[in-house]
């Protein structure tokens, strides 16, 4: 107890002191065995004594050396050429003290976020064993984020690079996994994937400030967010009164062998995973402004009653990593979640479509894509096993739309129009691919017709040519259409690549 307290007392006199680096140091995010991204520049930072000169040096032919002199709060960035694929790589930075990395490849980077289904690990993905043996691919690496949530903006995280080996990847996101996996053998470049996710989060601590202030209608939250750092500011010295008196009474107790008393906590009101920013601070500003080709999204369980709202809160979540990144709007790809039966008094069946409506809705939003999964759920379990088909129906958006595979097919039909033909409606799509089909080859499920009334009803639904006629004997003059509009459809409308189409709605009742 006595070693504790008097580490407590040290650590807290060195925060109260100005902060001075003895050495250069990096942030772990940039290490040994990292994939930087190819083709672009790709900046290099880290701490130092202000005003040391600092020397990074990458063993290219002809050898890469640049300088950067860091500022008065010890701050200092350089920023490497852009380099093909390849290595590996030896990366040296030198100032007072030398840290040289080694196994430095460049490749392809995604960040991958999101709740349980992208935290969801290999080992308890489908046919796990098999999987995890075979996970030798030492051009895949991976950089697993711990979960820390934070009030205040964090420098830094606790995490390494590795290479994918069966060791490696037992625990890392499924998803990410066999997404990484796919591009890696259709790319043949190395991938690095970064796993920033928690299970049970709702999407608000994920995103940055300026996020939300780019979306008017969620000023709220802003708010909010404005008066937790003023309230948290406005407390701290009386805060710092409690925590020196503390300090001074444990002093005194260790010299008496006086009861040791707990240090007064100094907890920021955001620093939950539950709050605003929360995991923004902790667990993605740390990687800002690490180069990466563009972020993957899996979430929106723990939204479920946001309806459309929950369009404008991924608005802000996309425009706010890509401002801080600096990247201009870098791809960002996102899972539509499966069927499930959410249960609870206040929970209703069409919960769920109005976060598929919003989800699609997002797809507005530029450099976006959706993968669709509405034929690999499992109604009984929020957590399907089948992360591969998830991995994949991702990886084709990043081949097609990031790079420009023209031969594949990346999304199943997307809702585009109606028109009403006497009494029957026909449908037209985005993404048809080859064709439309029924996966079963057995009729159209899970379409609904409606008139004036708005009551809805089965609807016999009929492909033809590239277009859908959907009609029902019990409605004379149909007005609107819904597909898969429940929370435990499983519609079996694809196209003929097999891609399922997105659950939509032509009213807005």
């Amino acid at each position: 107890m006595k070693r504790i307290a008097l580490f407590l007392i040290g650590l807290l006199l060195f925060l109260t002191q100005p902060f001075v680096h003895a050495e250069v140091t990096l942030p772990r995010v940039i290490g040994s065995n990292m994939v930087l991204q190819r083709d672009m520049q790709v900046p290099i930072w880290g701490w130092a004594s202000a005003g040391e000169e600092i020397t990074v040096t990458l063993n290219t032919e002809p050898l890469f050396s640049t300088t950067a002199v860091a500022d008065a709060e010890g701050n200092w960035q350089i920023k490497l050429p852009a380099m093909s694929a390849g290595g590996p790589y030896t990366l040296r930075v030198t100032g007072e003290n030398t840290l040289e990395l080694t196994n430095i490849l460049f490749g392809e980077v995604w960040v991958c976020s999101g709740q349980s289904n992208m935290q969801w690990s290999v080992r308890a993905s489908k046919d796990s064993e098999a999987e995890i043996a075979a996970g030798n691919y030492p051009n895949i690496r991976l950089f697993y984020v711990p979960r820390v949530p934070a009030g205040l903006l964090q420098k830094d995280v606790e995490a390494d690079w590795y290479e994918t080996t069966p060791e490696t990847i037992t625990n890392f996101s499924a998803v990410a996994y066999y997404f990484g996996r796919k591009l890696y053998k259709n790319l043949d470049v190395p991938i690095g994937l970064i796993n920033t996710s928690w299970g049970g989060t709702r999407i608000e601590p994920w995103t940055p400030p300026v996020g939300f202030t780019s979306v008017p209608t969620l000023n709220t939250i802003s708010k909010e967010i404005e008066e937790a750092h003023a309230n948290y500011r406005e407390q701290l010295p009386e805060k710092m009164k409690e925590i020196e008196a503390w300090m001074a009474e444990t002093r005194k107790a260790l010299e008496t062998g006086a009861l040791l008393t707990r240090m007064p906590e100094n907890r920021h009101p955001l620093r939950h995973q539950g709050r605003p920013t929360g995991l923004y601070n902790g667990m993605v500003h740390p990687l800002v402004p690490y180069a990466i080709r563009g972020a993957l999204w899996y979430q929106g369980e723990s939204n479920l009653r946001d309806g459309m709202l929950y369009h404008e809160k991924m608005k802000a979540l996309i425009n706010g990593w890509r401002e801080v990144w600096g990247q201009g709007d870098f791809p960002f790809y996102f899972v539509q979640l499966a069927p499930f039966n959410y249960g609870g008094r206040d929970v209703t069946p069409f919960f769920l479509p109005q976060i598929w409506e919003a989800q699609a809705a997002t797809l507005s939003v530029p450099n976006t894509g959706m993968a669709v999964t509405t034929d690999i759920g499992n109604l009984r379990d929020i957590h399907p096993r089948n992360k591969q088909e998830v991995g994949r129906r991702l990886a084709l958006w990043a081949l097609a739309k990031t790079y420009g595979r023209d031969d594949v097919t990346h999304s199943g039909p997307l809702y585009k129009s109606m028109e009403v033909e006497g009494n029957t409606i026909r449908l037209t799509f985005d993404a048809i691919g080859g064709g439309l089909m029924s996966r079963d080859e057995k009729p159209l499920t899970w379409f609904e017709i409606a008139g004036e009334d708005k009551q809805f009803v089965e609807a016999k639904a009929t492909i033809d040519g590239n277009t859908i006629v959907v009609s029902s004997d019990a409605v004379a003059n149909p007005v609107a259409v819904r597909f898969g509009w429940h929370q435990s459809a499983e519609p079996n409308f694809v196209n003929k690549e097999g891609l399922p189409a997105s659950p939509f709605r032509t009213d807005s009742w």
